[in-house]
């Protein structure tokens, strides 16, 4: 009988579920994708059906269910932390006491009440199942790990090794010194949503000046040579309060947070380049020294902090190791799949072979896809005008699209997992386009215009544009863009949106930067690879904008249905749904704004 193992994150945001069989990944998702509520942290019941459906399976076929954290431990991180702080912070610790007693330290009850199921439950400590996560599914036989988050239980930083099957931290951070948490206060005090918005700072800081570096180093943080560090806790509220930071911080920086939808000024522009700069000099010295501790030549990342791609592109170009690989869903979500990762090779102890040259991660196309027939169903019964075509015309005309500075909803294949749309559902252009990037942020996504956009580039022609030496799959790592047109005097903030940098100007970020995926022809997504092939054989450019198919404040898209709402509620072009097309000329016009279907944060 194969051993079926369902790893489950939850209750705290990007709740997910994946499912292993004999330690091969057979299906993950995130429970957001299904319910359609951005960061979904709720029990992730309808992406375990999913992940039970796909292997043919019910519960009671389960060997085991892994919880990627240890509630017990956790509990205890709060009520210590409440402890210490009383009786200041009673509001907070009132708020998330009734959550605890009523569900959260009752996991294996709950699981085995949610899922019908009488088999055994174990559980992971939360930097194990993101160090799982990253270790086990990569393609090295054994390697460094470095795990950075916000918290786990008590940790929020640690490294080890892991070797064959056997992974070992041996190092930690614990809280309240978090390098994730402090981020996410720089991103509450720049008036975005903490836990969701982090990246809106990355992408920020570019247009930014440092002038806040030295402050964050003196006053924040204590980092030392080895990449540990400490907060000064008196500026930080996080312990205790319902906000990151305090009154204290605010003088610190000369006023109190910006409103959230407010106008974005310099100082929220420097203050992210700050922090970025700041988060950059952790992640090298604590690369640096796990290198020299370890002796490895390899490094696996992962962690919220690990979707921090400029800092892992720094770790790559300048830290000492030959190689790193990062888990694709490296935050809560990816500790679902590193949970029962963690069981079948630790727990049961079974051997793990590594390709030097491919991982397991399968291109992290683990969601769900519908078939030909399932689309053409939904179309039909919908009475939506459409076009089939053979798999080359499609390629053919959806070339043709892009080269006319269209903009394409694309939805193939199995839905990535992870925080990132890596060509089974995105939203495509021309990246030689200098209006693209503004006009999919403004018109398409309903997003602030200094969001940068990411390429999607044939891998085996990534180095002629790009100053990288690797593939870059999942889109994780930062790279310089070659050929880029410096301008003769650089504007500052957002009048530097207007340069035209590069001959990819659509993708290339104002620090002549990109956040990349490069796709093989040995990639998951044969589709996607093909028709970048096709777009270089009529322009030469083998590069195309690619963003994530929804609208800001939306879950990617995951069903014929999700993709149709955000078509016809945006100014997409063209939708190309697996064999068939659809012409937004062609639709009928009596549709509602896109306000009545998606709530903005």
């Amino acid at each position: 009988m194969p051993t079926y193992i369902l790893g489950i994150s939850c209750f705290y945001h990007d709740s997910a579920a994946a499912l292993i069989k004999d330690g091969e990944i057979i299906a993950a998702a995130q429970e957001e994708r299904f319910t359609r509520k951005k960061h979904d942290f709720n029990f992730p019941a309808n992406a375990v059906d999913f992940c039970l459906k796909r292997a043919g399976i019910k519960a009671k076929d389960l060997s085991f269910a892994a919880f990627y954290d240890k509630p017990l431990l956790k509990f205890e991180r709060i009520l210590l932390t409440y402890f210490a702080y009383a009786p200041f912070g009673f509001r907070s610790f009132s708020k998330a006491l009734p959550l605890w007693l009523k569900e959260r330290l009752w996991m294996g009850p709950l699981i085995s009440e949610k899922l019908n199921y009488k088999g055994k439950i174990l559980f992971t400590e939360h930097h194990e199942s993101h160090a799982s996560s990253a270790f086990y599914p990569s393609p090295f036989k054994e390697a460094a790990i470095l795990t950075m988050d916000g918290v786990g239980e008590w940790a929020t930083a640690s490294f080890g090794v892991g070797k064959g099957n056997d992974l070992d931290l041996q190092y930690e951070i614990k809280f309240p010194h978090s390098l994730g948490l402090l981020y996410s206060a720089f991103t509450y005090y720049a008036g975005f949503k903490v836990n969701s918005a982090e990246y809106k700072v990355m992408g920020l800081a570019p247009y930014g000046e440092p002038r806040y570096v030295d402050l964050i180093l003196k006053e924040l943080i204590d980092l030392k040579e080895d990449g540990s560090f400490r907060l000064n806790m008196k500026y930080f509220n996080y312990c205790a309060g319902l906000t990151m930071t305090n009154r204290r911080f605010d003088k610190l920086f000369g006023g109190p947070p910006r409103r959230p939808e407010t106008k974005i000024t310099q100082k929220e522009m420097d203050l992210s380049k700050s922090v970025q700069v700041a988060a950059e000099e952790v992640m090298l010295k604590a690369a640096n020294h796990v290198h020299k501790v370890t002796g490895q030549k390899n490094l696996c990342l992962a962690g919220g902090v690990a979707l921090n791609c400029v800092g892992n592109g720094r770790i790559l170009r300048e830290g000492p190791f030959e190689r790193i690989w990062i888990q694709p869903a490296a935050g809560d979500a990816g500790g679902a799949l590193g949970a029962a990762l963690r069981i079948w090779h630790k727990y049961l102890g079974n051997k793990r072979s590594a390709d030097d040259n491919k991982d397991a991660q399968k291109g992290s196309y683990l969601g769900p896809e519908c078939s030909d027939s399932e689309i053409e169903e939904y179309l039909r019964d919908n009475h939506i005008p459409y076009k089939k075509y053979s798999r080359q015309e499609l390629l053919e005309r959806s070339v043709e699209f892009i080269t006319s500075e269209k903009v394409i909803g694309w939805f193939q294949g199995r839905m990535e997992f992870g925080p990132r749309a890596l060509g089974a559902r995105s939203i495509i252009g021309d990246a030689r386009s200098p209006q693209m990037q503004s006009r999919i942020n403004l018109k398409i996504k309903f997003r602030e215009s200094f969001r940068p956009f990411a390429p999607t580039v044939l891998a085996e022609k990534a180095q002629d544009y790009f100053d990288i030496n690797c593939e870059s799959p999942y889109m994780l790592l930062a790279a310089p863009v070659k050929y880029a047109r410096q301008p003769d005097k650089e504007p500052e903030g957002f009048e530097r949106l207007k340069i035209v940098r590069s001959e990819i100007p659509a993708v290339t970020h104002v620090d002549n930067s990109a956040r990349l995926q490069t796709v093989s022809k040995d990639s998951k997504n044969s589709m996607y690879y093909d028709l970048l092939k096709e777009l270089d054989r009529e322009t030469g450019c083998p590069a195309i904008i690619n963003t994530s198919f929804n609208v800001r404040g939306e879950p990617i898209v995951c069903t014929p249905e999700d993709a149709y709402k955000c078509f016809m509620h945006t100014d997409m072009d063209y939708l190309v749904m697996g064999s068939f097309i659809l012409d937004k000329k062609e639709q009928p016009t009596e549709k509602h704004t896109i306000r009545q279907y998606f709530e903005l944060d």
